[in-house]
């Protein structure tokens, strides 16, 4: 099953993205940004726990993170 086809709250994606060796290195309110050694981008996400995140909202987070499209272990 690929990642980007199932919808998944900000709380999921957060543990995904540290789960992909992304660390959380800035926060403004809701606004956290994570970051990966040898990756050359900030990844923004506006977190809001418990909420679904938008289709295509996820689509852009999970491509900028070079994770859309990846196997799920």
């Amino acid at each position: 099953m690929l990642l980007s086809s199932q919808a998944m709250k900000f709380s999921e994606l957060v543990r995904l993205l540290e789960r992909e060796g992304f660390r959380l290195v800035k926060e403004k309110g809701s606004i956290r940004y994570y970051t990966k050694v040898g990756h050359p981008h900030l990844i923004r996400v506006d977190f809001h726990s418990a909420k679904e995140v938008p289709t295509g909202t996820c689509h852009a987070i999970l491509k900028a993170a070079g994770l859309k499209g990846k196997q799920k272990s």
